[in-house]
């Protein structure tokens, strides 16, 4: 049973031990305008968003953004937008899916992160592990679920809120699924689209 750096020896044993990534890039609370929160971090911490060369999730979420309309080309470019990038669960997941105990743990450590940034106007949810992570913090906290239970394409049209943003139900855009499924492509380039839109005003 793996032993996370984060909470201690609480048994996940649905995530690949060791592979917990510490602290991501610091950023100022003030200037974070949207927080996108993915899945997990990848099993090749080469893959992580602010890894050297050329990462995974790095490639994929900036020609998600692209896709959305946005003339960026890193992903500094992308924070200097206001953006966020982090994941609802800090270590690698070992097989194809999370079990909820891994996601309510991990979601204390997001809610910890996530606790300086004030000003957010927008939240994108980037699949179901980020949207029960949120609910889980949402829950913690008295203020019921952010979104509602079912299929992510037939909820995504609705209008939801949490601390005060706008939050977006979309699917994943970090690593090789996101080129996989077009539909799901081109929702998530909706799904930014619209967030920039509101954090542009």
């Amino acid at each position: 049973m793996p032993t996370c750096a984060y909470h201690g020896d609480a048994a996940c044993p649905d995530v690949i031990p060791g592979s917990c990534l510490g602290p991501h890039r610091p950023v100022s609370p003030a200037g974070v305008r949207a927080v996108l929160i993915s899945e997990c971090v990848p099993a090749n911490p080469g893959d992580w968003y602010d890894a050297d060369d050329d990462p995974l999730f790095a490639r994929t979420t900036i020609q998600a953004f692209r896709d959305a309309g946005a003339e960026v080309s890193s992903i500094r470019e992308i924070e200097a937008l206001g953006f966020r990038l982090t994941s609802a669960v800090r270590c690698a997941k070992a097989g194809p899916g999370l079990k909820a105990g891994t996601v309510e743990r991990c979601s204390h450590v997001l809610e910890r992160e996530i606790a300086p940034f004030t000003q957010v106007q927008v939240w994108l949810l980037m699949g179901d592990v980020a949207i029960r992570a949120v609910n889980g913090i949402a829950r913690r906290n008295g203020e019921g679920r952010v979104i509602p239970a079912g299929s992510t394409y037939k909820i995504r049209a609705g209008e939801y809120r949490f601390r005060g943003g706008r939050a977006f139900p979309s699917y994943l855009q970090a690593g090789p699924a996101f080129f996989v499924e077009k539909s799901k492509r081109e929702m998530i380039a909706q799904d930014i689209r619209a967030a920039l839109e509101v954090v542009r005003g």
